[in-house]
Order: structure tokens, then C-alpha cells, then sequence
């Protein structure tokens, strides 16, 4: 049976797992949806959930088993290596259950859990924020009418202002698993295609700690849609500027872009040109406010059994699929064919 909290329920009790920058985030919004009357916090940093906890005016527990046992959905915001044991012990209790992404670094535990969620029917949302971001739904209604008429290019740009700490990068699975997943992801939603055949370059060039985990912090992709149409993304763990996420959509009807607005953090060098502005983006919790928002308020709808999830485990683990070919064209300095992961 699918899982859904009661329909008309006085109290609807949300538990958020995990309360680092994104947790505490994502609780933080939470209190702000009118169908949440009420927040449970936890992490395995216990000290972290309690002050959490306290400045959000929410209430905490000391274990996971706890949370998952008294709310009515899940929330897990903890680090990418605990989400797949988690979906499975959350949407076990039959609990409606929203996950940053991705699923997990590697494929085979990405498919432990995909399995799970179909055979048990569960109900899992996937946090890909751009989905509901304004721009990036304005580009994929371009596509969906024809506007964009015959798709040539989708040039892309993923630009951290500043790269993680150490203890991130050990953990997070490298440039293209952490970061440049959210552009897969957004290219298969927007061109409604998919990714057959990658082509990824990068290297070391700013920040040689990256390196120490076989990480890169600068990486470049070329993408081959179904229909012979390129992707053609450009990602950094640095821009001195700030936060930086655009996508221009190249068509024989229409050339547009989403990103473009009075904080990006890019100036002109033509005469008379656009300085960078003084409010640039700083990071993605700026850059995406409102998506984050439309997200959550989502989630709670899937939730309640009045929509169904808007971003699924399967749109997952192609994003994935996607971030492992480039890693294997990386490696290999060849062009790799999707059929050759997963």
C-alpha cells in the first residue's frame, strides 16, 4: 500500500534528518508550509540537532529509529553516504519520505534502493531543486511547445563560489557525482531527452587538496541527446565573482537562457558594459530560495497522496548514471556510451 500521512490530520509532524547547511535549511522552510504544523529534528551529531532544535523552536530526538517512528514523512539531509540505508529504513515504516540527492555515489546501492521503492510501492521524492526553480520551468515549457523549435545546444555553467571543506570533499564522490548532477538532471527534465553518450574532461588547476581524493576541481562535459543535440557543461569549485548556475537553450526557433538576472555574478568587457553586481549570488540556498520552497511545499503533497513524487528515485539514478559515465570518460579519455554504466 502506498504510503501517505491522514488526509485532514489536525498536526502533521515532519521529521528532518540531518542538520547541516541543508537540513537546517530545509527545516527552516518547512516551518513556513502551511500544511506543517509541526518539526522533529535529529543528527548524529547530537550537539548539532540540539542547537538546531533551539534556534528554530523545534522539538529533537537522540535517535533516527525515534524520528522515523513518530512523524508522519522524512526529511533526510544528512551526508550522501547514509541516504540509501535511510530511504530504505524510512519508506520501510511506510513513511512518505524526501531525499537530497543523489540516492547514493555508486550505482549498485543506487539500484538496492530504486528496487526497494518499486516493490514496495513506496513514496520517494528526490531533491533536485531545479525542477522548481522559474527559469528552468520556463525553459522546459519552451522545449515542451516547440518554441525552441530544432534543439541544437544546451550550454551549461555550474560554478561554486568557493570549494567545500575537506571533510565534504572526502565523502561527496568527486566533481560530477556532488555538483554537476543537478545539471544532469535539469538537461533530461528541461529537453525531456535523454543522455546517450559523454564526453568529460578536467583537472586539478586552483586547489591541490582536491586531488588527495582523486577529486578534480575544474570539468568540462559533452553530452549527446537522443536526438543528435549537445549538452555542453562548464563546472569549477571556484568563482571569485559568487554562485554562478545558468543554462542557455540554442534553437532554430528561439535562443534563450535561464540564470540571467541582476545577481548573476558575471561582468561585460565591452565598452559601457554591466559591472558585476554588488549582490551576487553567494551560494544556493540565495540562488534557489524560492525553488526550495516550491520543493518542499511539494513534498507534502506527495506526501498526502495528492500528487504524485515530481522528481522519482528512476529520474535519480539516471542523473547518476550520467555523473558515473563522465567519471569513466574521465578516467579513460574516451567518449562513453550510457549503455555502458548501469
Amino acid at each position: 500500500m502506498r504510503a501517505s500521512y491522514p488526509l485532514g490530520k489536525s498536526q502533521v509532524l515532519i521529521g528532518v534528518i540531518g542538520v547541516g547547511r541543508i537540513g537546517r535549511s530545509h527545516a527552516e522552510t518547512l516551518k513556513s508550509v502551511s500544511d506543517v504544523d509541526e518539526i522533529i529534528v535529529t543528527d548524529t551529531d547530537l550537539t548539532r540537532a540540539q542547537t538546531a532544535a533551539t534556534e528554530l523552536d523545534v522539538r529533537w530526538c537522540r535517535e533516527i529509529g525515534e524520528l522515523i517512528e513518530k512523524v508522519d514523512a522524512v526529511v533526510i539531509a544528512t551526508s550522501t553516504t547514509a541516504h540509501a540505508d535511510l530511504i530504505i529504513e524510512a519508506t520501510s515504516a511506510g513513511k512518505p519520505t524526501f531525499c537530497e540527492k543523489p540516492i547514493s555515489i555508486d550505482l549498485e546501492s543506487t539500484q538496492k534502493v530504486v528496487d526497494h521503492v518499486h516493490a514496495t510501492d513506496a513514496v520517494v521524492q528526490m531533491g533536485f531543486q531545479r525542477r522548481f526553480d522559474s527559469g528552468y520551468l520556463a525553459a522546459r515549457d519552451l522545449v515542451a511547445s516547440g518554441g525552441i523549435g530544432t534543439l541544437y545546444a544546451v550550454r551549461m555553467a555550474g560554478h561554486d563560489p568557493a570549494p567545500p571543506p575537506e571533510s565534504y570533499i572526502r565523502d561527496s564522490g568527486g566533481l560530477f557525482r556532488d555538483f554537476s548532477i543537478h545539471d544532469f538532471d535539469a538537461l533530461r527534465f528541461v529537453t525531456g531527452q535523454e543522455v546517450v553518450e559523454v564526453y568529460a574532461d578536467g583537472d586539478v588547476l586552483g586547489f591541490p587538496i582536491f586531488r588527495d581524493y582523486g577529486d578534480i576541481d575544474t570539468g568540462f562535459a559533452i553530452l549527446r541527446l537522443e536526438s543528435g543535440a549537445r549538452g555542453i557543461l562548464s563546472v569549477t569549485r571556484h568563482d571569485p565573482l559568487g554562485y554562478d548556475i545558468r543554462m542557455e537553450l540554442l534553437g532554430s526557433g528561439d535562443s534563450a537562457v535561464v540564470g540571467w538576472d541582476d545577481r548573476l555574478p558575471l561582468r561585460s568587457l565591452e565598452p559601457g558594459g554591466q559591472p558585476a553586481p554588488s549582490d551576487a549570488y553567494r551560494n544556493f540556498q540565495e540562488r534557489f530560495e524560492n525553488a526550495y520552497q516550491a520543493e518542499l511545499e511539494a513534498f507534502c503533497e506527495v506526501a498526502a497522496g495528492q500528487a504524485g513524487s515530481p522528481c522519482t528515485v528512476d529520474d535519480a539514478q539516471m542523473a547518476l548514471r550520467i555523473a558515473v559515465a563522465c567519471d569513466l570518460s574521465l578516467a579513460e579519455k574516451r567518449p562513453v556510451l550510457l549503455t555502458e554504466v548501469g
